[in-house]
């Protein structure tokens, strides 16, 4: 079983920071590993064609490693959640009538690409309100979108924990309901990868896009992305030299080839070789799967027991376990209550969580203890 891994970070004394669902602080070896790829820029002739290829492939394995892929070059480098899922969209034909099934509140970034291809097809964004609000909510939320699953379907695209408060989707459930009537399964796992269990073998999604710098512990403007076999023969948004076929040869780059590297590299953002940020996220991924995701979940899911039950014995709505993720879940202010200045006791007291909606988005990591815990309740009954 893990121990609390603060000493990993540079979190300064005092402050109680439950918001890795915002940003991941850098673990000391990340910050590091970019120290150190940021000075290796100082002699450019130390950097060999292979080293344009070598690092992302490394990294291609270990988030494959990470969330059950059997072949790393399905993996494609990113720079963010929503170049992925643009990727997914412009190769997700829609049609005029055809629907995209995604819930209500959902990370833009998630919601505004299937808006804008419907726009162009003239197909519908349908989104699935939870028909129960507060506690009990989950089950009755997956069971809407099950519902809302058609033969006019043409997309699901859902998170696998929901960004505001942690309500957790069965995509077991939902992607076998998309597979009867053939509709793609796109997942962003931004807010779960990484720190709650995900399997590509068991999920079978289509695609999965993840942003690196939350619960992957890694840098800004630097993600991953599965594609299954729908897009195998797609089309990337950019046209880069490196994704094209024979590229590791940079003598014949001037021979124009027309096919593709083999897999998702055609998916690549260019400039995917990133001599700074790689190194960042090789380590950050090494680090996560040297503590293992389940222990970070399990670790989280012991931390934040007294967390849930002293919330509701203040009146605060939380979520089933079961319904939820361990590390990143809400907490509902009970009715009357200023959420606004709950914030602002909160941040006077050192106290880092965020505000969505009408809840306090509560998201913990190995580097939280008892401490910070402790000092979270204490500023809500300060509250009353």
């Amino acid at each position: 079983m893990l121990t609390c891994q603060r000493d990993e970070f540079s979190l300064p004394p005092g402050l109680h920071y439950l918001n890795c669902a915002y940003m991941a602080p850098l673990p000391r070896r990340v910050e590091e590993a970019g120290i150190a790829g940021v000075r290796r820029k100082r002699v450019p002739s130390s950097i060999t064609p292979a080293d344009f290829f070598a690092g992302s492939d490394r990294v291609r394995a270990l988030f494959a490693r990470l969330v059950g892929v059997a072949e790393a070059g399905r993996i494609a480098i990113v720079p963010s959640a929503s170049y992925g899922l643009a990727v997914a969209a412009r190769n997700s034909p829609i049609g005029a009538g055809r629907n995209v099934v995604v819930s209500h509140e959902q990370f833009p970034s998630n919601v505004h690409v299937w808006r804008s291809a419907c726009r162009r097809c003239g197909g519908e964004v349908r989104v699935i309100e939870s028909p129960v609000p507060g506690e009990g909510r989950g089950e009755a939320w997956n069971l809407a979108l099950l519902e809302a699953i058609d033969g006019n379907t043409a997309v699901v695209a859902l998170p696998h924990l929901h960004w505001t408060d942690g309500t957790r989707f069965d995509l077991e459930r939902i992607g076998e309901r998309a597979r009867e009537v053939g509709a793609a399964l796109i997942v962003d796992g931004t807010q779960s990868v990484g720190a709650h269990p995900f399997d590509v073998e068991r999920i079978r999604p289509d695609a999965l896009v993840c942003a690196g710098y939350k619960w992957l512990l890694g840098p800004y403007s630097l993600g991953l992305a599965y594609f299954g076999p729908r897009f195998d023969d797609g089309e990337p948004l950019e046209e880069t030299w490196i994704g094209r076929g024979g590229s590791e040869d940079f003598r014949g780059l001037v021979q124009y080839r027309d096919d593709y590297r083999p897999g998702a590299a055609r998916y690549d953002v260019g400039e995917p070789s990133n001599f700074a940020l790689m190194p960042m996220l090789e380590a950050s991924l090494g680090l996560v799967l040297e503590w293992g995701v389940a222990s970070i979940g399990e670790y989280c899911a012991i931390l934040t027991e007294p967390l849930a039950a002293g919330a509701r014995a203040l009146g605060f709505a939380v979520e089933d376990p079961a319904w939820r993720g361990a590390h990143l879940f809400g907490l509902r202010v009970p009715a009357g209550a200023d959420v606004v200045a709950l914030a602002r006791t909160l941040q006077q007291r050192d106290v880092a969580v965020s505000v969505r909606g009408s809840s306090l988005r509560v998201a913990p990591h190995v580097y939280n203890d008892e401490g910070d815990i402790a000092a979270l309740l204490e500023a809500l009954n300060a509250q009353g």
